[in-house]
């Protein structure tokens, strides 16, 4: 007996000495590869027979495995896989019979020659690579040899052989042509696609769940679109999958129906507890659905869930609607949905009490059972790409680590470094020109990672492309906005802005400021009650909030007067009557007696018996610890300035109000001259409730008197209006008065016929709205922050709308966008902003202060907002989570036909395409899809977005190459080159044929696939690199991919 190691001996040189023709084959084992026996062709060839049994356990289905094993992937780097199963496809054809059996466990190759067994046991092996020797395997071989005179396992094999009836030559010849069929380009695309998204049957396991709770037969089911029902399904799996899911679809999308259906699923499972969490101006847009009332058209699903105000997490007693604050148990909800969670992106510090952010946390997230967490944003990454960091954490309860199984040692590093990145790229950038995919190419895979782990982000463009919109309805089209740019004054007698700002920069605001003014010897206890310590060790002095505060104020007050001459007037007199209470106080003072027992760390500042001796607004000061002749001297100052700004102000009366008389003549123009038959509905929208109300009051008698028209009020504060007969003025109400059709009044109000026509609001209900009746849209003030415009517009800018044609109606200030900017920033001043937060990006004194910043980055934003209405998403400088997942890609595949899916399954690994070019500046060559096959993958998505997979192009000539780095720009050249070309072009096939002789002569591709694993290896080298100088440890080049057989051949396109 001998034994062959494949080390000193190899198997396959013991046959080529052994094997003559006069030999016959005979072979027994549970499979075999193609790579395998085309090493033998040329040997098996010279012999007489070959008699094959395969396994009773042979399934004809059966994967790839009679190709290539895991072990062989290597070969595939060669290209002429195609070429080799031809070759081994001629063998069975002239010499091998195949037939279904075996001898008990034994793998065993026998060959005889003249009368005498040489008999081979392979087993545990099969006849592949590893077993014939040529490629090295670090396990032990042990493959005995004897030479069984007697044919004693000859005889075995020949009964095994002639009791077996069934061939399997066919089957087996099927099984290896799958290696060898030709593709279309579309196919090795989405087969590519399948690999690198592990792909499977994620919607069909949610499915099933589904179809378990009866969650199916529900009404809200029912009133889906396909996309929301993708949507909801997909939000589901992820909350189950990973804990939480962010639904981050674009505008007018209807994320509040996916919410609330993904809501009834989690009330179906076990009568579980669900809180929703809304901004206090949302609040009614989800309260509706769990009332027994005939405005919930909903009511049959009984959805039982509590809601929440933001703002009530930092409320310690009280009720929130029929919910007690004192008595309820925080940690005893399963789901946790949170709409507008951008709203949490900042975790401040506070000093007394806790902030909604820990209360949310600690209270509710961490404590007792598992909470699973669902967040509803439509705000786009945006200039700040450490947003998400905090909204994550609630899915995480704040474990840093939570990812460490998918690659992702820390969060908080990868949303640090996607930060840095991108500050750099917005500077370095060209400002009119930015360019995203150069952001892309830069980021650490590991944020795309978690993008796409947690969020499902759809734009308007991918529902119009990827579904069936006469199942859906189609978005309406957008007309030119119209931009206007009214005077304030019809007699131009009123002073212009430039000359108000002057005015506005001389105050001092010193009503607002009354820390600067303790005495030198008091400062210090009061450093001591408000000053506190910041997240990274600074102090944050309250003196310097409040100096920061005045101009806050100075923009709000041009804000004020850009909105409406009457807001800014009740504004200049607020302020003149606070002055006037402060001098009275500094009086009453002055008559009283000091008392020195009085010490503001030592008082309740709440106490009313002290009211009249305390100044100031949340930051009391004992007004006998100021210096009152300095104070008194600067209220005393701003007070004139503003008398004789409030005299100017009075002389604008409603007739000579030069904007509201032109917001009149637009409403005239729109009514005479509907844009869609006979739709009369206008939406005006401003920032400010005073501007809201001032506008009712003044134009809804004449809507009513001229035009028969029924107005209404929504303001979110104070009382909203109407003068539509036996309308109720909440907000619901009047929002279905407002838009029957879209509120499905009919179900509700089957009796009403009135209608409310013109609506006059504010942004509480910018969000979450649906009122797509209506067709005209005006902005009566411009909001800096342009998603709020677009947030606005998405009320009637709606998938399904029975409007032709909408229209967008911007009111901009009167001087030039420019200049009015420019101002704007000088009013700003040098705004003390104060790092609270590892990076420094956030401000703590207010959001307002937040949407003050990068004016110049607004100023583009505004002007594309002048000449186009655009989708969040195309905001210039903003980028949306739209741009940073894999959407389009995916899409691609779930909207494949279950017999496309099917046909993928078929496909095997190291597959190509031919095609085409479509791309001008794409030249013939190839892209190769390779998977990097090392387990620790951490620090290798560093540059690799897709990591373990690679994508590379690379030309003919080698000169030009889409790295490894740019996995997206390969990607989207994957798809533009391949989507569409899904059938065969036979001249491209004939003539590939020709050029490498039926693949045999692959050499010019294999050159370019070891060019791009070169650079892969290159990548993979920098990283280790790059590793040696972060925090957190070392890459040793030693365990990065720097060897072929690392890699592994998933599919190439290969273009003509």
């Amino acid at each position: 007996m001998n034994i062959i190691d494949n080390k000193s001996r190899l198997l396959l040189e013991e046959l080529q000495n052994l094997i003559t023709p006069n030999s016959n084959i005979y072979i027994s084992c549970n499979h075999f590869t193609a790579f395998a026996l085309f090493e033998l062709v040329d040997i098996f060839s010279k012999s007489k027979q070959i008699n094959l049994l395969l396994s009773n356990n042979f399934d004809a289905e059966d994967d790839f495995r009679f190709i290539q094993n895991e072990k062989e992937n290597k070969i595939n780097l060669l290209l002429d896989r195609k070429y080799r199963i031809n070759q081994v496809l001629g063998l069975i054809d002239d010499k091998i019979q195949i037939r279904k059996g075996g001898i008990g466990n034994q793998n065993i190759l026998i060959v005889e020659n003249d009368g005498i067994s040489n008999c081979f046991f392979l087993t545990p092996l099969d006849l592949d690579s590893v077993c014939l020797g040529t490629i090295n395997d670090e396990n032990l071989i042990f493959i005995n040899n004897i030479e069984d005179t007697q044919n004693q396992y000859l005889s075995y094999f020949n009964g095994a052989w002639n009791s077996s009836k069934i061939v399997l030559n066919d089957a087996v010849k099927a099984l290896l042509e799958k290696g060898t069929n030709t593709i279309s380009a579309e196919a090795i695309y989405k087969y590519s696609i399948r690999e690198i998204f592990h792909y499977s049957t994620v919607n069909e396991r949610a499915d099933e769940k589904l179809e378990k709770t009866g969650f199916k037969n529900s009404k809200i089911w029912s009133l889906l679109y396909n996309f929301q029902k993708d949507a909801v399904i997909g939000a589901i799996d992820k909350i189950e999958t990973y804990g939480g899911c962010i639904i981050a679809d674009s505008v007018g999308l209807g994320k509040t129906f996916e919410a609330l259906a993904v809501i009834k699923y989690y009330l179906l499972r076990n009568d579980q507890r669900v809180l929703l969490l809304a901004p206090k101006k949302l609040r009614e847009n989800w309260t509706v659905y769990t009332l027994n009332d005939k405005r919930n058209i909903l009511a049959e699903d009984r959805l039982n869930f509590d809601v929440l105000n933001h703002t009530d997490l930092t409320r310690e007693r009280g009720k929130s609607g029929d919910i007690d604050l004192e008595t309820i148990h925080w940690g005893n909800y399963d789901l946790v949905v949170i709409d507008e969670s951008h709203n949490f992106r900042n975790n401040p510090n506070k000093r007394d009490g806790m902030t909604r952010y820990k209360r949310l946390m600690n209270q509710v997230i961490k404590a007792n059972i598992r909470t699973k967490v669902l967040m509803l944003s439509a705000t786009p990454v945006n200039n700040k790409m450490n947003d998400l960091k905090n909204q994550v954490a609630f899915i995480t309860e704040g474990n840093d680590r939570y990812f460490s199984q998918y690659g992702i040692d820390s969060i908080s590093q990868v949303m640090k470094d996607a930060q840095r990145k991108f500050t750099l790229w917005y500077k370095n950038g060209d400002p009119n020109n930015l360019d995203v995919n150069g952001l892309m190419e830069s980021l650490d895979g590991s944020y795309f990672r978690i993008l796409d782990m947690l969020t499902i982000a759809r734009s308007r463009k991918h529902i119009e492309k990827y579904y069936d919109m006469s199942d859906i309805g189609n978005f309406p089209n957008r007309l030119v906005p119209i931009t206007l740019t009214p005077e304030i004054d019809t007699k131009n007698q009123f002073s212009d802005i430039g000359q108000i700002y002057d005015e506005i920069s001389t105050l001092t605001l010193a009503s607002y400021t009354p820390l600067a003014y303790v005495r030198a010897d008091k400062r210090e206890e009061y450093e001591a009650k408000y000053d506190m310590e910041t997240g990274t060790g600074s102090v944050f002095r309250q003196v310097d909030r409040e100096q920061s505060l005045i101009y806050l104020m100075r923009v709000n007050l041009l804000k004020r007067l850009e909105s409406s001459i009457h807001s800014f007037g009740l504004t200049v007199e607020k302020l003149i009557n606070f002055i006037d209470s402060n001098l009275k106080q500094i009086e009453n003072h002055q008559s009283g007696t000091l008392n020195l027992d009085l010490d503001i760390n030592n008082i309740d500042i709440d106490d009313t018996e002290l009211e009249d001796l305390l100044v100031g607004g949340k930051t009391k000061v004992l007004i006998q610890d100021l210096d009152n002749i300095a104070w008194k001297q600067d209220l005393k100052q701003d007070k004139a300035v503003l008398v004789k700004l409030m005299g100017n102000i009075k002389l604008i009366d409603v007739e000579r109000d030069a904007k509201l008389l032109e917001l009149k003549t637009i409403i005239e123009e729109k009514l005479h001259k509907p844009i869609n038959d006979n739709n009369k509905k206008v939406i005006v929208f401003t920032a400010f409730a005073d501007t809201a109300n001032y506008l009712y009051n003044e134009l809804h008698d004449w809507l009513k008197k001229a035009h028969g028209l029924n107005s209404a009020l929504i303001t979110g504060s104070g009382t909203n209006k109407t003068n539509m007969p036996k309308c109720k003025t909440d907000l619901n109400t009047i929002l279905t008065n407002f838009s029957p059709f879209s509120k499905k009044r009919a179900e509700i109000y089957p009796d009403e016929k009135n209608e409310i026509d013109i609506l006059f609001c504010t942004d509480c209900i910018s969000e979450g709205q649906n009122l797509q009746d209506c067709d005209y849209l005006v902005n009566y003030d411009i909001h800096w922050n342009p998603v709020r415009i677009i947030q606005r517009f998405g009320r009637i800018d709606r998938i399904g709308s029975k409007n032709d044609n909408i229209q967008l109606v911007n009111f901009f200030p009167s001087m030039e966008l420019d200049s009015f900017i420019d101002l704007v920033a000088r009013v700003q001043g040098r705004m003390v902003m104060l790092d609270v937060s590892a990076t420094g990006e956030d401000n703590i004194i207010s959001q307002n202060s937040r949407e003050m910043q990068d004016l110049d980055y607004r100023k583009q934003q505004l002007k594309q907002l002048q000449n186009q209405v655009i989708d969040l998403e195309d905001v210039h400088g903003n980028i949306s989570i739209t741009d940073l997942t894999f959407n389009d890609f995916k899409i691609d595949l779930e909207k494949s036909t279950d017999s496309e899916l099917e046909e993928l399954k078929h496909i095997p690994k190291a597959s190509y395409a031919i095609v085409k070019s479509n791309l001008e500046h794409v030249k013939q060559g190839v892209i190769f899809c390779l998977k990097g096959n090392s387990e620790d993958f951490a620090s290798k998505l560093k540059n690799n977005i897709l990591y373990p997979f690679f994508l590379v192009y690379i030309s003919m000539d080698g000169a030009e190459i889409i790295k490894a780095s740019q996995t997206k720009t390969a990607l989207d050249y994957f798809r533009k080159l391949a989507m569409g070309n899904d059938k065969i072009i036979p001249d491209l096939i004939a003539e590939f044929d020709k050029e490498t002789k039926a693949n045999k002569k692959m050499d010019a591709y294999a050159n370019l696939l070891k060019t791009a694993i070169q650079e892969v290896i290159g990548v993979q080298e920098e990283v280790g690199l790059d590793s040696l100088a972060t925090a957190g440890g070392t890459t040793l080049l030693s365990s990065v991919i720097s060897q072929e057989e690392n890699l592994e051949l998933i599919s190439y396109l290969i273009i003509k």
